[in-house]
């Protein structure tokens, strides 16, 4: 079982888990990589050894210096250049394979409450491919972050978000990238989203002037402490620099 080839689907199913759980945690003891293995029929060793594999093609472990294991396919290549040039297609058709393999509909393999959705047609395909885009979206920032918020370093899930460098609507080509995501908390997700800080192309946390002139206690210890700090980086996936000098550069007046 374990020297069969992996077909196409099972690669992009691999991938998908790949963006989705922190990096440390790809051994065959993960529930998520036992769960995969015995959805396509093969050995939780074999699925973590794939998932390893990977990481010989990801840039941001590369420059970590972390090489991934060898031994990968020209399918493997080709799988992981199709996810990093077409990262909304691609997570979901992921998602429709997940369900096939499952026998389930994908609104029920995502939790998707049926009572939030359109009753048929285009509208709620548009609306089921949205929710299954975003949640594979957040899943693969904080995993990224490793359930981190990179500004205060808070461990808490619930009270994380998948924050976008340049806004979902500004810039639909990047939407799902990674490299347009922080793991952040809310509170400085939307200060971020108003320009109240920022992050340099240096990683460097920058608060704006309108801040600092209503500096009070409050100010100080949830902004102004943290100025010129270096953001916590993730493990994959760094923020696109270009991304960080356009959201300064929207915001440069506040600065």
């Amino acid at each position: 079982m374990a020297n069969k080839l992996w077909t196409r689907e099972e690669l992009i199913l691999a991938i998908k888990l790949y963006c989705e759980i922190p990096f440390g945690k790809m051994h065959r003891g993960n529930q998520d990589i036992v769960n995969l293995a015995k959805l396509i029929k093969r050995t939780p060793s074999a699925v973590a050894y794939k998932l390893v594999n990977f990481a010989s093609f990801d840039p941001s472990l590369k420059n970590r210096g972390i090489k991934g294991l060898g031994n990968t396919s020209r399918l493997d290549k080709e799988i992981w250049n199709e996810f990093y040039s077409n990262w909304e297609e691609i997570a979901y058709v992921s998602a429709n394979l997940f369900s096939k393999l499952k026998k389930e509909p994908l609104e029920k393999t995502h939790n998707i409450d049926e009572h939030t959705l359109p009753k048929e047609g285009k509208e709620r395909e548009q609306f089921v491919r949205t929710r299954v885009n975003q949640s594979f979206f957040r899943k693969t920032i904080l995993a990224s972050y490793d359930f981190t918020c990179c500004i205060t370093g808070l461990k808490c899930p619930d009270l994380l978000i998948a924050g976008h460098i340049i806004p979902w609507a500004e810039d639909q080509a990047n939407r799902m990238n990674p490299r347009n995501g922080l793991c952040i908390n809310a509170l400085h997700d939307r200060a971020f989203e108003h320009g109240l800080i920022t992050i340099t192309s240096e990683f460097r946390i920058k608060v704006s002037k309108n801040l600092k002139k209503k500096a009070d206690s409050n100010i100080e210890n949830y902004f102004l402490k943290y100025e010129n700090r270096e953001i916590i980086l993730p493990t994959r996936f760094l923020p696109d620099k270009q991304f960080l000098e356009q959201h300064y550069a929207k915001h440069s007046n506040q600065y």
